[in-house]
Formats: structure tokens, C-alpha cells, sequence
């Protein structure tokens, strides 16, 4: 039996998948989260042998929970779903020691057949996806940079940026304009939208 954790925020599709999973005979739903920062102390509770980690996950995004996993948990194998349109987080993925990807608008048939091909080792790759984050290129935001674009994409003012990363309001628009320019963006809005269509969010 191959015991699976399931890390998916949207309550919804989270369901759907445990029921499809749950079709399979040799595949277990041991433990189910929503937020990124849950699914390690759940897997050391409940061992699974395969995490199907969203990357999208709240407080923690699934690539930053996935490698954590992988030092603390290394016989856990990790399965990452990810939507076509963000090759930047495949690369991140990549980056991280992750080799197995499944397309979220892939095959319901492809989850369970994924599962168990991530289980016995073997690499799950979307040719398409790598070649496409191959070919998108690394985040050109400093690390600081990435904190406060993503602070300012949950709709926080400079003022609560700064108070919250204890930084002046000052150098908070500091970063947001470097991160402007090197997103090749407009504004603030268009480089949150770059950065989240490229993955780097």
C-alpha cells in the first residue's frame, strides 16, 4: 500500500483528489493539509511514502515545504502538481532536488499512475514544462526583493511592509522600484503579475 499525504488548499480540488485516489486499491490518503507549513510536521506524524505538494499553499509555498521534507524526511518521495503557465516554478522545483511534476490539468488517470511511478523512484517530467522553464530563466529578484513584492501582492502598504520585515517605509520602495525594473514592469501591479506568471512569487 502506498501511503500518500495531500497538500492542496482548495478545498474542493483537494476532495476530488482523495475520492479519485481513493479508487485505488494499492494508493492510501494518510494525511490531508492546507497550508505549506503543515506538511512536515504532518509527515513525520504519519510517514507517508509519497507528498502531492500544490505549489500555490498559503503561509509557506509547497517548493519552500517540499525541500524541507526532503532533509527531514528523505524516504518520502515528492510529488509536485504545478499549472503549465508558471515554468518558474519548475526551475525553482528543479533547483530544489524535485523531479517529479504532474500538470494540474492533467488526466485524472495520470494522478494515480504518477503516484506510483514517484514511489519506485522513477522521474515524472512533463517534457513541454521543463523545456518551458528551461527556456523562462531564474528569478532576477534578490531574496528581500521576492519578501516585499509578496508581502505587497497580499495587498500590504509600504507602511505595513516595513513595519512587518522591520525595515523603513523608505526602503521598501526601494526594493519594490528595483523589483519594478527588473521585472521590466509598469508598475507595482504589473511586476507582481510578472513575478507570479514567471513563478518567482
Amino acid at each position: 500500500m502506498i501511503r500518500v499525504l495531500l497538500a492542496e488548499d482548495m478545498h474542493m480540488i483537494r476532495a476530488a483528489l482523495t475520492a479519485l485516489l481513493r479508487l485505488e486499491s494499492d494508493i492510501e490518503v494518510v494525511a490531508e493539509v492546507t497550508r505549506g507549513d503543515e506538511i512536515v510536521p504532518e509527515a513525520l506524524r504519519t510517514r507517508p511514502d509519497v507528498a502531492v505538494v500544490d505549489i500555490d499553499l498559503p503561509v509557506v509555498d509547497g517548493i519552500t515545504a517540499a525541500a524541507e521534507l526532503r532533509g527531514r524526511l528523505p524516504a518520502c518521495r515528492i510529488l509536485v502538481l504545478t499549472a503549465m503557465g508558471q515554468p518558474g516554478h519548475v526551475r525553482r522545483a528543479l533547483a530544489a532536488g524535485i523531479e517529479a511534476f504532474l500538470v494540474k490539468d492533467a488526466p485524472g488517470d495520470r494522478l494515480a499512475d504518477a503516484i506510483r511511478r514517484t514511489h519506485h523512484g522513477l522521474r515524472v517530467l512533463d517534457p513541454e514544462l521543463v523545456a518551458s522553464a528551461m527556456d523562462y530563466g531564474a528569478s532576477p529578484l534578490t531574496p528581500r526583493e521576492t519578501t516585499v513584492l509578496k508581502e505587497a501582492a497580499r495587498g500590504s502598504s509600504a507602511e505595513e511592509i516595513a513595519e512587518r520585515l522591520h525595515l523603513s517605509p523608505g526602503t521598501v520602495r526601494n526594493y519594490l522600484t528595483s523589483a519594478i525594473t527588473k521585472t521590466g514592469a509598469r508598475n507595482k501591479i504589473d511586476a507582481i503579475r510578472v513575478a507570479q506568471d514567471a513563478g518567482w512569487l
